[in-house]
């Protein structure tokens, strides 16, 4: 019988024992050439693992197995891509490869028919839809569908930041916080808006910036229906139903909604003033402060009345203006009030009763003051 090869030899096994256990090795030895195809496919009934690595002595079932395996320990890397010139230690690593420029991608899902160059990326991409979170942290119980996100995540208990900044030395946890902080350095913003063309350094900035010329308002107050962009604005907003001042002053205990607010407050008792006129020199603690001095230096005067027509060039004073008008009004109107005829019954009770009623309806008695 001439000699068969190896895939015609598993064919050829069945038929003669299609009874027996898959593929008897015993009693058709000599269907099998060469020796070591027979001692691999036996491997695979018996996970038997014959190939030990001399370097670390880990165990293989296949030669081929163990030759990649010693690429890692050599540095040795036979498979090297054509089209980029990039090198690797094992021809599975290689195929993979090359499918990121030819852009197959034979792995589909079957949920949602995304496809992935990798059976890994399609097993990781599975769990989305499955829900299952097979790694967990040991730590603190928290578990994920992917072992790199775990990875990450147990730097928060260990505290490594692995990633750190040649221009500073400032270290990050993630790789993504690295480059979004090299920016500030080469000052390139990497992110830029499609709308206005303005430039950010960080995603998560655009992203709120988008919202601007979107409209959309995804976060929404539960007490009063108010939305808005950034949820730090909706947690300052809450304030306002909660009452929660988290801002104290350390100085004299004071406590704010913002700390915006505790930090313009805190200039009261540091005396700093950082806005400075360029005219004169005058120093104060307030933006708004510095913007009504500046008036003083151009006359304008931006603040009218609409009742009197006049022009202030500080707000206060147009609303000292106002009162004071407020107040003249309010005498014209005593004034001009119709005038109780009944005065010369201010001496019965019942007319005490008559005036105060004619009073709250906006009518004055001359003689009121004898009640």
């Amino acid at each position: 019988m001439p000699p068969l090869s190896p895939q015609a030899s598993l064919t050829f096994c069945g038929k003669v024992h299609p009874g027996d256990e898959p593929y008897g090795y015993d009693a058709c030895r000599e269907a099998f050439w060469p020796e070591d195809f027979l001692i691999r496919r036996q491997g695979i009934h018996t996970s038997e693992k014959p190939y030990q690595c001399k370097e670390c002595g880990k165990a293989f079932k296949y030669g081929s197995r163990l030759v990649q395996h010693e690429n890692i320990h050599s540095g040795k890397k036979p498979y090297e891509c054509k089209e980029c010139g990039k090198a690797f230690n094992s021809g599975s690593n290689f195929i993979q490869h090359q499918r990121v420029h030819t852009g197959e991608k034979p792995y589909a899902c079957q949920d949602c028919a995304r496809a992935f160059g990798r059976s890994s990326q399609l097993i990781e991409h599975q769990r989305i839809h499955t829900g299952e979170k097979p790694y967990q942290c040991k730590e603190c119980g928290k578990a994920f569908n992917r072992i790199s996100h775990l990875k990450v995540h147990g730097r928060i208990h260990t505290g490594e930041k692995p990633y750190a900044c040649k221009e500073c030395g400032k270290t990050f946890s993630h790789r993504s916080q690295l480059i979004q902080h090299q920016a500030l350095h080469t000052g390139k913003k990497l992110y830029e808006c499609k709308d206005c063309g303005k430039a950010f350094n960080q995603g998560s900035t655009l992203i709120r910036h988008q919202r601007i010329h979107t409209g959309e308002k995804p976060y929404e107050c539960q007490a009063c229906g108010k939305a808005f962009r950034v949820s730090s604005q909706l947690k300052q907003h809450q304030r306002i139903h909660t009452g929660e001042k988290p801002y104290p002053c350390k100085a004299c205990g004071r406590a704010f909604k913002r700390v915006s607010h505790l930090a313009v407050h805190y200039r009261i008792h540091t005396g700093e003033k950082p806005y400075v006129c360029q005219a004169c020199g005058k120093a104060f603690s307030h933006g708004s402060q510095l913007t009504q001095h500046q008036v003083v230096h151009t006359e304008e005067k931006p603040y009218d009345c609409k009742e009197g027509g006049r022009t202030f060039d500080r707000g206060p004073a147009t609303l000292r203006h106002r009162r004071r008008q407020s107040r003249e009004t309010q005498k014209d109107e005593e004034y001009n009030k119709p005038e109780c005829l009944h005065s010369e019954l201010s001496f019965l009770p019942t007319h005490k009763f008559h005036t105060e009623e004619h009073f709250f309806m906006g009518i004055n008695c001359l003689d009121r003051d004898y009640q």
